[in-house]
């Protein structure tokens, strides 16, 4: 019995009165750590506002304080509870095969967002399309890139697909074309179509003159019509209103002035 007591002594006396206090200070620490990095988060991001940082770099660089600063803070906390560090060390070492395994995509997408921000292919608010994903960028973090689909949709891609593989980048150039097909049937005036094509989208508002007006040559000479490529410049936001708008307007401004538009048809003919 008297064994049991002092074993129970021995116990109050190492792990609640030594042990309890160490892990109290440490939760405080690791909670008043944890509001701080916040905080300080916040006040990096006005910093950028004021100082016209890019913003892709902004949200890389927070991104990369914030996780460093949480995994010292984490380790601090932890000294402070008594966990060796040796010990833990140890254990990390242990399965350092493992780890590598397991961190080493996350290794490449790290080095993949460095490449992106050195090299900038792209940068927040372009419209990128790399395989089957397409999207504006919405934020570029230290593993991955954030894209917004035109349907409002969230895309999350590893840094290392975005900075290794082929991308297109919509909004890279100060102006993109738009491309149209037009078919007239044989007999119609070649120029009568190209004059109505060209005052349609010299019309629109959002069609540029530069770097070149808009322009309607003759592709070629299909099966059963004459086929035309209307040509026309816009801003890279304004793309997909222009092809739009320009499609709707050559169809209607074309029936509204007795042009024939062919369709595919099939003759045949029956001999008794």
């Amino acid at each position: 019995m008297d064994q049991f007591v002092d074993a129970a002594k021995a116990f109050m006396t190492d792990v609640l009165f030594k042990s309890i206090p160490k892990l109290i200070v440490a939760i405080l620490v690791f909670w008043i750590g944890w509001k701080l990095i916040k905080l300080l988060d916040k006040v990096l991001l006005k910093a950028y506002k004021r100082h016209t940082v890019d913003p892709s770099l902004q949200q890389f660089l927070n991104s990369l304080i914030d996780i460093t600063l949480k995994i010292l803070l984490t380790l601090t906390a932890m000294g402070i509870a008594g966990i060796k560090m040796t010990s833990f060390v140890a254990i990390v070492g242990a399965a350092g095969l493992a780890v590598g395994m397991a961190l080493q995509g996350t290794l490449q997408n790290f080095a993949g967002g460095v490449i992106i921000l050195l090299l900038k292919p792209f940068k927040v608010g372009d419209f990128i399309e790399q395989g089957t994903y397409a999207g504006f960028v919405e934020s570029i973090q230290i593993f991955s890139t954030t894209l917004r689909t035109y349907d409002n949709r969230m895309i999350v891609v590893p840094n290392t697909e975005l900075a290794t593989k082929s991308m297109v980048n919509h909004f890279s150039m100060p102006q993109r074309r738009v491309t149209i097909p037009v078919a007239m049937a044989y007999g119609e005036s070649v120029e009568k179509v190209r004059e109505i094509l060209l005052r349609v989208a010299n019309a629109h508002p959002l069609v540029l003159q530069t770097p070149k007006p808009p322009m309607a040559p003759v592709d070629n000479l299909g099966e059963s019509s004459v086929n035309f490529t209307l040509f026309a410049w816009t801003l890279p936001e304004n793309y997909w209103t222009v092809l739009y708008d320009l499609n709707q307007q050559v169809y209607e401004t074309l029936l509204k002035e007795g042009v024939e538009i062919p369709f595919n048809q099939l003759d045949v003919h029956v001999k008794n």
